[in-house]
């Protein structure tokens, strides 16, 4: 008997195919059409580097072992007996036995890997000279419960998969054990494990457009190692993502069958050279090894219909927020203010299929427009990003200024921070977005998520827009007729991200009471309005571990939002000082300080105390605030001690720059100051909160104990989770690795917990 066999990813190298495209130049021509590139100038010149990446590599794979397998068939003049197929290779050994033509496969192929290439943070590792029984051992008994086998290769040569600090870490272990090898490979996801499951829904749903035929050559499956069925193959190809590639047991079925010849179609010889090493090293699968496999099967399903439903981090949180946004997970970040959100984070997390906002706060206009430009650049693809809005009672302006440039570029996400009423350039902002699409429904482009902490100020973002702002925008033509009409119909807010004891504005309030609150007062309300879309409510605040992660879709959320974990990564637009600072807090290591943009009001951020004087000296100057009216009435010993100690400026100094600020962008501030003492003690101390958190930005050495830098207790819980981790070093932290790992480890958590809960449920006897 004849077997074909077709290779898979890795096999792949510049020049393959070379001499095939001219003998196949129709499809040659039908690939560049499905592909919208050249697909011989790909594989034989990779002039742009791009072979080696994933959406690419399997196209142009599966386009070479075609053209080798036609050529082949073409001087024999005999089809083979049985094909199979590595992974990849498997769709060529589908197109062998006539299971769908060239062009439907190639349009399977480049779907399967558009959507493996957006599985990032993962990475694999080849493990030689271990039998397959001693690595899943050797995982269990050191607790690597995130890593499992990815690829069956040989007896004695594995591929596990997970996340990629795992991968990293894990080689000393079965170095240890005596393997022979222990190989990191050049991948960007943890293919066929379980992290590929959001890929394997979003391949199912894509499969269901298509008709197979049933087989009319065998072809050997790689998750069950046994020849496919027409009923079958929409499942199997969907869950080959997913589940390991069993090629040791689909050689073995394959020598089973009898005296059989195998033949390598496509580059390489990767396949012919795992052959010779199964043939050595394990026995052909006969009836009594399909005897073993079927009582093993039968006790697999036993135990798996005593669990429940897997959880994964693709399936946490709303679906239709992830659809909405265009994101993988229920899963943002915030925007810190004065660019600590920073533009980098922001594109890093969008070209991980996930969403960061923009933090705008405390930047001028130029600076917002110069971040906007670099984020759309770098995120032409229609990634997600977002850019935060944050209240300026004090200077209503900014947020027009802000908000007109949204408008004029195009920003259709915004998260709207530290509001306790809604303001008209929201409201502009909000209907601006509003029309009717062609079947008459209302259609939102500009959405907004509202960070609230107190219920009255979710009720105005459930609410639909204050009616005499609408009346006001429509009088000045800000906007039509339609949207003015409209404006009844929808609320303020698309998303209510609950906002616990962050570091940002936040009434300390506790996320377990909270969220109930917040979830009734949206029924209630969407009750009494009609909305016709429910509007989504997540969680913020003390996210900073898998449990904190856990807990918050265990209340309800529909997706969450960190802050302070990001501000300690690579990304995060601090300085380096900063960030050593906050790689070494505990949950212990913050206080509360008023709010330099609303310090008149008595607002609180909550900030870093470890290692800085900031939060008393912050908290100082608000009480002399409030017992005196003006800096002429404060005693003499303590003007010494904040001029010479906390500002080492003079109160004159401080008011001559100020002056000259805002009299050249806010002259109306000043005004009020040279007739009210108060209001112009109040600028003289607002400038110390400007003036500490440029020390902290910039990293100065000279004034260290007064960097003031907003952060909350989620960072010191996540500082003891990694501690001990190649993370506990913040020049190792990505904001979408942080991502990855938190929400898959609370995917794992909730499995754990529910499995747990289930059993301790059953009594004995009772059937499970």
């Amino acid at each position: 008997m004849a077997t074909f066999v077709f290779p898979g990813q890795g096999s792949q190298k510049k020049g393959m195919g070379d001499g095939l495209f001219n003998d196949f130049r129709e499809l040659t021509s039908q690939a560049d059409t499905v592909l919208g590139y050249s697909i011989e100038e790909l594989c034989i010149q990779d002039a742009g580097g791009h072979l080696g990446q994933t959406d690419y590599t399997q196209p142009a794979l599966y386009v070479v072992n075609a053209f080798t397998y036609l050529k082949k068939i073409a001087l024999l003049s005999r089809k083979p007996d049985f094909v199979a197929g590595h992974s990849l290779g498997e769709y060529n050994a589908l197109l062998a036995a006539e299971v769908f033509d060239f062009e439907t496969g190639l349009r399977l192929v480049k779907k399967r890997g558009e959507l493996m290439s957006r599985a990032l943070g993962g990475g694999m590792a080849a493990v030689i000279g271990l039998t397959d029984k001693r690595v899943e051992e050797l995982l269990r008994e050191n607790h690597c419960d995130t890593l499992a086998i990815a690829n069956y290769n040989a007896p004695s040569q594995v591929v596990i998969s997970g996340p990629k600090a795992e991968i990293d870490q894990a080689g000393s272990i079965f170095e240890a054990a005596g393997a022979r090898a222990y190989i990191p490979l050049r991948v960007s996801g943890a293919f066929h494990s379980q992290f590929m499951e959001e890929a394997r829904e979003n391949f199912f749903s894509f499969l269901e457009e298509f008709e197979f035929s049933g087989p009319k050559i065998p072809v050997i499956s790689n998750v069950t190692a046994r020849p496919y069925t027409k009923e079958d193959i929409r499942q199997l190809l969907a869950d080959q993502i997913t589940h390991p590639v069993k090629w040791t047991a689909c050689i073995r079925y394959l020598l089973g069958q009898g005296e059989t010849e195998f033949e390598e179609i496509g580059p390489g010889t990767v396949l012919t050279g795992l052959i010779q090493q199964i043939k050595k090293e394990a026995q052909p699968l006969g009836e009594a090894g399909q005897q073993e496999r079927r009582e093993k099967q039968k006790t697999k399903q036993a135990r798996a219909e005593e669990v429940w439903p897997k959880i994964t981090a693709a399936s946490l949180g709303s679906e239709e927020f992830k659809q909405d946004y265009n994101v993988r997970y229920a899963y943002v970040t915030g925007g810190m203010y004065r660019g600590i959100a920073s533009k980098e984070l922001v594109v890093r997390m969008g070209k991980a299929g996930l969403m960061g906002y923009f933090g705008t706060g405390g930047l001028d206009p130029g600076q917002i427009e110069a971040a906007i430009h670099y984020i759309q650049r770098e995120l032409k693809d229609g990634q997600a990003y977002g850019m935060n809005l944050l209240s300026n009672i004090i200077n209503p302006n900014v947020e027009e200024e802000t908000i007109d440039l949204f408008l004029r570029h195009g920003v259709k996400n915004v998260e709207a921070a530290a509001f306790m009423q809604i303001t008209p350039p929201l409201v502009k902002y909000r209907l601006k977005g509003l029309s009717r699409d062609a079947g008459g429904n209302i259609a939102i482009t500009h959405r907004v998520q509202a960070k609230v902490s107190r219920p009255e100020v979710a009720r105005a973002f459930l609410s639909p827009a204050p009616e005499h702002i609408v009346r006001k925008l429509l009088a000045e033509n800000k906007i039509t007729r339609e949207q003015a009409d409209l404006s009844t119909k929808v609320p303020m807010a698309d998303d209510l991200c609950v906002e616990a004891d962050s570091g940002g504005h936040t009434d300390q309030g506790v996320a377990y009471v909270l969220m109930p609150a917040m979830m009734r007062l949206r029924d209630e309300l969407m009750d009494t309005y009609k909305y016709p879309r429910r509007v989504r409510v997540g969680a913020a605040g003390g996210i900073g571990t898998p449990e904190a992660v856990m807990a918050a879709f265990m209340l309800g959320a529909d997706f969450i939002l960190t802050g302070s974990v990001n501000q300690c990564t690579v990304e995060a637009g601090t300085s380096g000082a900063v960030k050593d600072l906050l790689q070494q807090i505990n949950v212990q290591d913050t206080d509360y300080a008023p709010a330099g943009d609303m310090f008149e009001l008595g607002a609180k951020v909550q900030v870093l105390k470890k290692g800085v004087f900031f939060p008393a000296r912050a908290n100082k100057l608000y009480e002399l605030y409030r017992q005196y009216n003006s800096l002429d009435e404060i005693d003499e010993k303590t003007k010494k001690q904040i001029q010479e100690k906390y500002f080492q400026r003079s109160f004159e100094d401080i008011y001559k720059e100020t002056k000259a600020y805002f009299s050249q962008h806010y002259p109306q501030e000043i005004e009020k100051a040279e007739r009210n003492p108060k209001h112009k003690m109040a600028l003289v101390f607002r400038w110390y909160f400007g003036h500490t958190t440029h020390l902290a930005l910039s990293g100065s050495e000279e004034q260290k104990v007064d960097y003031q830098v907003h952060c909350g207790p989620a960072l010191g819980a996540f500082n003891q989770w990694v501690k001990g981790t190649p993370l506990e070093n913040w020049s190792n932290r990505h904001v979408d690795e942080i991502a990855e790992k938190l929400m898959q480890e609370a995917a794992e958590l909730l499995n754990h917990r529910f499995q747990s809960l289930f059993k301790r449920s059953s009594y004995p006897g009772e059937a499970r």
